[in-house]
């Protein structure tokens, strides 16, 4: 197995560099100068150019890019042009947030998503199905940024039971719990829906093998069909959609954490973004892309754990 570890890790590092190629060409490329931004409306074109030089800004596009690849291979990712602070600090100190609240809306949208698949599945063409079927339907379809509008104007505005926005303290306090409902909510509907979606197909496709009716002509009870013989092999392709919504969780908080004013990496980064901060903005990106293979490397790992059969070579 470990031998696939290193392969796999060996063969992430092409796309590690991939992604932080394309973030520095995107930023160099859009629009905007921080040289301009730092030194103010009137300031001179000589201060300009000489913030340009103190930031390394006024070299070649593949010298300033060798320079950030070698002070990532040291653990430098920089510091913020807007802040002076070291970038790595910046991200450590917000990260945890992000990923407290991708956490959180993952353990939400797997146990509404499983539940409400395996209730739809079990009980086919009947009211729990049609349930469940227009309940992901709804949430793939509404965007995230509208239904956490709708939470608050809900859940805050006129029932008055949840703070609206903001981050009150640790998830393990009662103040904390309610302040990461909505967040949580907001952000895990879609992938509800689709593990909902999928587990529905998946189990009722397991449902239809010869070994399920085995187990029934047995005489094993309905609960320990689905429970022991069903459920697991029906899981296969839904740990894998897991650990793809772990990554688009942690990317797409980018929109929640703006809507709540969560103090994440996504506010993080579009904050960096409107003042050109290129290092920070290509640190996040960066973070995000290593925490997208790391779960997806977790995942690979996974498949053996669900399924016995599968083998490492």
């Amino acid at each position: 197995m470990w031998g696939y570890v290193v392969r796999k890790l060996a063969a992430a590092l092409p796309v590690l560099l991939g992604a932080t190629l394309l973030a520095f060409l995107i930023l160099r490329l859009s629009p905007g100068d921080p040289a301009r931004l730092i030194a103010g409306e009137q300031a001179s074109d000589a201060d300009i150019q000489l913030i340009r030089r103190h930031l390394g800004l006024d070299k070649p596009f593949l010298v300033q890019y060798a320079r950030f690849l070698g002070g990532l291979l040291q653990g430098d990712l920089g510091r913020s042009i807007r802040t002076g602070q070291s970038v790595r600090a910046e991200i450590g100190a917000r990260f945890p947030y992000t990923f407290e609240l991708a956490l959180a809306s993952l353990v939400l949208s797997i146990g509404i998503g499983v539940g409400a698949g395996v209730a739809a599945a079990v009980r086919p063409n009947t009211v729990y199905d049609y349930g469940a079927t227009l309940g992901a339907l709804a949430g793939i379809s509404t965007p995230t940024f509208w239904l956490g509008l709708l939470l608050m104007l809900a859940f805050s505005y006129y029932l008055g039971w949840l703070p609206a926005s903001g981050r009150a303290g640790p998830i393990w306090t009662s103040e904390g719990l309610k302040s990461m409902v909505m967040p949580a909510v907001a952000l895990g509907a879609p992938s509800a829906a689709i593990i909902a979606r999928l587990t529905r197909s998946s189990l009722l496709e397991v449902l239809r093998q010869d070994y399920i009716r085995t187990a029934r002509a047995k005489g094993l009870v309905h609960r320990i069909v689905i429970a022991r013989h069903a459920l697991r092999n029906a899981m296969i392709p839904v740990v894998t959609v897991v650990g793809l919504r772990l990554g688009g969780l942690l990317g797409g908080a980018v929109i929640t954490e703006q809507v709540f004013a969560w103090p994440g990496i996504g506010a993080l980064i579009v904050t960096a973004i409107g003042a050109r901060d290129y290092p920070v903005v290509q640190g996040a990106m960066l973070t995000t892309s290593l925490v997208f293979v790391a779960v997806n490397l977790a995942v690979d790992l996974l498949y053996a754990l669900v399924d016995p059969r599968i083998r490492y070579t």
